[in-house]
């Protein structure tokens, strides 16, 4: 029985007859919307999902759900805690859509200040306004600042340098445990930069950290560009800020932005002149669709031929272990079920457990990380095993 995927956002025919080849049985509905899916996802092994939520619901009502794949980078859009809940995957495509998240954000820039949006809008309704659209002040030499120099923010700054800006950094640490860096220079960073560019995720820390101190700290007429997520900034303060300081603005993401395809949009950010707004586009050329659909492909394929989960989000970054027993075995039946009876005898948890075969397939290897200790007279027993070539035990 092949195991059964629901794609439920656009995605690529031909990835699409990739995962047929592998003799899945692919269920495609890319316009499902959040409410469809714990309905949809039932009775599927495998869901793929865009921009679409998967909520708390969509996991609780699965019945064999294993793996939710993020086509993109971003998981903000999954309920990750319900998915702990039920041990169920959640992976995602990380750095594939950088280039063309980029490439909007330098276009926005560009925008911005040639007033692109504007020229077009008064052609179109038979103004021509040349006097007005002829005071650009133009990229080169101007100060930017990368708020996030991950993927994104790394393919920022070269079309940036190749403009001639003088680029500036913020990066979110990459220390394990730690969300972000603390933020306090951004006091000093801020009222000298002209232009302004978010590439940061979505996470309790990041939430609302353009507030109104932040935007305090811009300087008056800067360009601020959004392409990451909408909760990073708080939108009563930029409105604020583009009144008093006449900053300019232009996002790709926006609070309350329709989930639907296509269809009517309310938002208050319309009818402001110092407001320019994409429609959550930023990753959607056909280059970075294909690269994310390539790598979806590919997570899906290591999964069904190994149980390896590629770009595994939700794994546990830091484990609450004690100990660690290493034991070299004969890779024989029954050696490790000989070794794990000895420790549960003593009720201990084993929250990790790797074994690795050396070439030949005739000695193994086995790393287990232990949440208490094991007693002296369980490790004798353990290394009296015959099948037990070597055994080493510390604290860690």
């Amino acid at each position: 029985m092949s195991l059964k995927i629901l794609i439920a956002d656009k995605f690529p025919d031909f990835y699409i007859d990739e995962m047929k080849k592998m003799d899945l049985e692919v269920i495609y509905s890319p316009k499902l919307g959040e409410t469809d899916i714990p309905a949809a996802a039932k009775d599927v092994d495998i869901l793929v999902v865009r921009s679409t939520k998967v909520s708390a619901d969509a996991i609780n009502q699965s019945n064999k759900l294993n793996l939710i794949i993020r086509a993109g980078a971003g998981v903000n859009n999954i309920n990750i805690p319900a998915a702990n809940q039920k041990g169920i995957y959640v992976a995602n495509c990380p750095g594939m859509n950088s280039v063309a998240v980029a490439e909007l954000a330098i276009g926005l820039m560009v925008s911005l200040d040639r007033k692109i949006p504007d020229n077009v809008a008064d052609f179109h309704n038979g103004i021509w306004n040349k006097g007005e659209y002829s005071k650009a002040q133009g990229l080169l030499g101007k100060n930017l600042a990368i708020i996030g120099v991950g993927a994104i923010g790394k393919e920022v700054a070269k079309r940036a340098l190749a403009f001639g800006m003088n680029v500036y950094g913020k990066d979110i640490s990459r220390i394990e445990g730690v969300a972000i860096k603390d933020f306090s220079e951004m006091d000093q960073l801020l009222p000298i930069m002209d232009i302004v560019t978010i590439h940061l995720p979505a996470t309790p820390q990041t939430k609302g950290l353009f507030n109104k101190e932040m935007f305090s700290h811009l300087k008056p007429g800067a360009f601020l560009i959004n392409t990451s997520r909408a909760d990073i900034i708080d939108e009563e303060a930029m409105l604020e800020a583009i009144a008093s300081k006449n900053i300019r603005v232009a996002l790709d993401v926006f609070k309350g932005e329709p989930e639907q395809k296509d269809g009517a949009v309310s938002s208050k950010l319309q009818g402001n002149k110092n407001i320019y707004v994409t429609h959550h586009i930023g990753a959607s050329t056909e280059q970075a669709q294909n690269a994310v659909a390539q790598e979806t492909v590919n997570i899906i394929k290591q999964f069904v031929t190994s149980g390896v989960i590629a770009h595994w989000v939700n794994r546990a970054k830091i484990v609450e272990t004690e100990y660690q027993l290493i034991a070299k075995h004969y890779d024989k039946p029954g050696v490790l079920s000989g070794i794990l009876n000895i420790i549960k005898e003593e009720d201990i948890n084993i929250e990790e457990l790797e074994n690795i075969i050396f070439e030949g397939g005739v000695i193994a290897c086995c790393t287990l990380k232990l949440k208490s200790g094991l007693s002296a007279d369980r490790l004798i027993k353990i290394k009296e095993n015959p099948d037990v070539l070597s055994v080493s035990y510390v604290q860690i």
